[in-house]
C-alpha cells in the first residue's frame, strides 16, 4: 500500500528505483509463503524399534547398501573406508546385509583401501557387536570415545586401525600400490588395461557371493556419510513394514548431519541425506560387468523411468519427486541419535560452489518437464508441490536480494528516499515485518539447538549464497538452456591442509584464493561501507540538518549499517588479516575500483547522461576539445 500510495512522480531514476524495490518486496513475500507452506501440518512419527525383531524375527528383509565415491584425491580412501566399515557394523542380520562401493573414478587406490578394510573388519565388526559401539566409524569412535576400563580389545583395535589408516594414507600420498600387495590380489590386474580414468572397462569384484543380492530395500549414502546409529536400518523398517500404511511409502529420508561443525556453525551448513528405495535385479556373476557398465542402460528406460533420474546435478531430488508422483509417499525420520554424519565444507569457496551446484540443479528441475507444479499436478498435493518450489526457486532469490543490497545504498548517496520517514506512521509496518521475521527466525534457530552467534552466521551465509552462488547458478542454467554450456558435476573436496583446518576450528572464515564470487562479495561489502560513511557524513557535517536527514533516511541508513555488520569478516579479510586465509590482493583492488565506480556513477549519473547527449550533437572538433578538457 505504501509503495502504491507514495509512488514518486518526479525523476525517471526515482520511479524505476521505486518499481524495482516494490517488485523485490513482492518476490520476498511470495517466497516467504513458499517457505511457510513447508511448516504446515507437521507430522511426528515415533518408531518402536524393539517391537520389530519381536514381530518379524528372521523374516526381516535383505538390505543392500550403496556407498558412492568419485575421486580419491578429494574424497580420501581412508574416509571411504570408515563409511564402509560403519555400514557393515549395523545391528542387523549379517546374512541379510550387503554393502557395495560404487567408484566412478575406478581407482586402484580405493580398491586397495577396500582390501585393507576387509581385513580390518575381522577385528572391527566383532568389537562393534560385543560392545555396541557408536558411532560405528573407527575414526570417529576412537577420536571421541575415551578408553573404557577392563576392555582388553580396545588398545589392540585402535592400534590395528591406526596402522591400517597409515598404510592407506601413505599409499594414497605416493599414488602407488606396493608391489607385494599388487601381486596378492587378482583384482589389481584389471588396471593393466586402463588407459584413461574417464574411459575404461568395468572393474568389478564380488568378494563373498557369486550372485548379486536382491534386497528389496536400498540404503544410499555418500562416501563421507558414516553411520552414527546402530539402529538406523531398523528405524526405517518400522516405516516400511508397518502393517497398516507400510505399503504406501517409497523412501525414508534422514537429515544430513555433520560431525565437523564448529560451535557456532560458521558456514551455516545443515542439509539432509536421502535414503531411497529403487528397482531390483538378480544376475549371475559372469553378467555383473555388463550390469555395472556405462552402456548397460543404453536404449532402455534406466535414468528416465527406472532407477535414478539422469541429467540433473540433484538426481536425488528429481528421483524422489518421480517416486512420489507414482503414488508413493515418503517419510522424514530424525531419531534422537543422529543416523548419519558427514563432512561439512570448511572453506567459504567450498560452501559457495557446493550451493551453486545444488541451486543450479534445483532450477534445472523447475525449468524441465519435472517441474513440481506441472509434473506433480493431480499426482501429489498442492502443498507438497509448493514445498518443492521453495527449493527449486533458490536461484530466483538472487536478483531481489542483490537489488536490496545495492540500490538502497546507492540511493542513499544520491539522496533518493526509498522508505518512510521515521516520524511517519508508515514506518510501523516496515519495522514490524523486519522485527517479527528476524525474531521468529532467531527463536526457531535457538529452539533447534543453535546459538545466537550461529544464527548470525546463518544470516550471513544466507546473504553470501544469494548474492553469489544463486546468481552464478542462474547464469549457468540460462547458458545451458541456450546450448552454450554443458552439465557438470563438481565434487566438494573433503581434504584440507592443517592451516585451513586450524582457522576453521577458530571460526575464521576462509577466503585465501581469488574467485569471481569473492569479487562480488567484496564489492558489495565496500559499497555499503561507502554508503554508510556518506550517510554519517551527512548527519555529522550538518548539525542543523542532522535530525532531518535521520528522519528522512533512517531506514536506509539502518539497512546499510546492518549490511556492514554482516560483512565485518569480509572487511577483516580485505584490510586487517595477515594469514593465508585473507582476501587476495587482486580481489581487494578490483572490489575497491568497482565500488568507487558504482558510487561515482550513482552520484554523477545525470551529469554523465547530459554530457553524452551534448557530445552527440557536436562536431568532431568540439568533441576532441571536451575529451581533452
Amino acid at each position: 500500500m505504501y509503495r502504491i500510495r507514495y509512488f514518486p512522480i518526479g525523476g525517471k531514476a526515482e520511479r524505476w528505483t521505486w518499481i524495482g524495490l516494490f517488485l523485490s518486496e513482492l518476490w520476498f513475500s511470495f517466497y516467504w509463503l513458499l517457505t511457510t507452506v513447508c511448516r504446515w501440518n507437521a507430522v511426528i512419527r515415533i518408531p518402536f524399534i524393539h517391537r520389530l525383531s519381536q514381530r518379524f524375527g528372521k523374516e526381516l528383509p535383505s538390505i543392500d547398501i550403496f556407498v558412492c565415491t568419485a575421486d580419491p584425491l578429494i574424497e580420501p580412501p581412508s574416509m571411504v573406508v570408515n563409511t564402509v566399515l560403519s555400514m557393515m557394523a549395523y545391528d542387523y542380520l549379517p546374512e541379510k546385509l550387503s554393502v557395495y562401493l560404487s567408484d566412478d573414478e575406478g581407482s586402484n587406490l580405493t580398491f586397495y583401501a577396500m582390501l585393507e578394510a576387509a581385513n580390518f573388519s575381522k577385528t572391527w565388526l566383532p568389537f562393534c557387536k560385543k560392545f555396541k559401539v557408536e558411532p560405528m566409524s573407527p575414526e570417529a569412535y576412537f577420536r571421541t570415545a575415551s578408553e573404557p576400563l577392563n576392555v582388553q580389545e580396545w588398545p589392540s583395535a585402535k592400534r590395528l586401525y591406526e596402522e591400517m589408516k597409515m598404510r592407506i594414507e601413505t599409499t594414497t600420498k605416493l599414488n602407488q600400490i606396493p608391489e607385494y600387495i599388487y601381486k596378492q590380489h587378482k583384482g589389481f590386474r584389471e588396471w593393466n588395461f586402463v588407459t584413461s580414468k574417464r574411459d575404461h572397462q568395468t572393474i568389478l569384484q564380488i568378494r563373498i557371493s557369486s550372485r548379486i543380492s536382491n534386497g528389496p530395500i536400498i540404503l544410499n549414502v555418500d562416501c563421507d556419510m558414516y553411520s552414527n546409529n546402530l539402529e538406523s536400518i531398523k528405524y526405517s523398517l518400522c516405516i516400511f513394514m508397518d502393517e497398516e500404511k507400510g505399503d504406501e511409502f517409497g523412501y525414508v529420508q534422514f537429515p544430513q548431519s555433520f560431525d565437523n561443525l564448529t560451535k557456532n556453525d560458521i558456514y551455516g551448513c545443515s542439509f539432509r541425506v536421502i535414503q531411497k528405495v529403487n528397482e531390483r535385479a538378480s544376475l549371475l556373476e559372469e553378467t555383473c560387468k555388463v550390469l555395472a557398465s556405462c552402456t548397460f542402460e543404453h536404449n532402455t528406460t534406466w535414468g528416465k523411468e527406472m532407477g535414478l533420474i539422469y541429467g540433473f546435478p540433484v538426481e536425488d531430488i528429481v528421483t524422489g519427486l518421480s517416486v512420489q508422483c507414482r503414488g508413493w509417499k515418503s517419510v522424514f525420520l530424525d531419531p534422537e541419535r543422529d543416523g548419519f554424519f558427514g563432512v561439512a565444507p570448511i572453506t567459504l569457496l567450498q560452501l559457495l560452489v557446493q550451493h551453486k551446484r545444488w541451486t543450479e540443479g534445483h532450477l534445472q528441475v523447475f525449468l524441465s518437464k519435472y517441474c513440481p507444479l506441472l509434473y506433480g499436478y493431480k499426482k501429489i498435493p498442492l502443498k507438497l508441490r509448493l514445498a518443492y518450489c521453495a527449493y527449486n526457486l533458490w536461484a530466483a532469490n538472487c536478483l531481489a536480494t542483490l537489488y536490496y543490497v545495492v540500490v538502497p545504498c546507492l540511493c542513499l548517496l544520491k539522496g533518493i528516499t526509498l522508505f518512510p520517514k521515521i516520524s511517519s506512521p508508515w514506518v510501523l509496518p516496515f519495522a514490524y515485518v523486519a522485527f517479527s521475521h528476524h525474531a521468529y527466525s532467531l527463536s526457531e534457530f535457538l529452539w533447534c539447538g543453535g546459538t545466537f552467534l550461529g544464527w548470525c552466521n546463518d544470516q550471513r551465509m544466507w546473504l553470501f549464497k544469494r548474492t553469489t552462488s544463486y546468481l552464478f547458478a542462474s547464469f549457468e542454467t540460462i547458458l545451458k538452456l541456450l546450448g552454450y554450456s554443458q552439465l557438470a558435476f563438481v565434487i566438494t573436496t573433503k581434504v584440507a591442509d592443517e592451516d585451513v583446518s586450524k582457522r576453521y576450528d577458530q571460526e575464521m572464515i576462509e577466503f585465501g584464493v581469488a574467485s569471481p564470487m569473492f569479487d562480488i562479495l567484496a564489492t558489495l561489502a565496500i559499497l555499503n561501507l561507502l554508503g554508510s560513511f556518506g550517510a554519517i557524513k551527512k548527519v555529522t557535517m550538518h548539525a542543523d540538518k542532522g535530525f532531518k536527514v535521520l528522519d528522512q533516511f533512517g531506514l536506509q541508513i539502518l539497512l546499510c549499517l546492518v549490511l556492514v555488520t554482516i560483512n565485518l569478516p569480509v572487511y577483516q579479510a580485505l584490510f586487517f588479516r595477515m594469514d593465508k586465509g585473507k582476501m587476495p590482493s587482486s580481489v581487494t583492488y578490483k572490489s575497491i575500483i568497482f565500488a568507487l565506480l558504482a558510487c561515482t556513477l550513482a552520484v554523477h549519473g545525470e551529469v554523465i547522461d547530459v554530457f553524452i547527449l551534448r557530445k552527440r550533437s557536436l562536431n568532431d572538433r568540439t568533441v576532441h576539445q571536451i575529451v581533452d578538457y
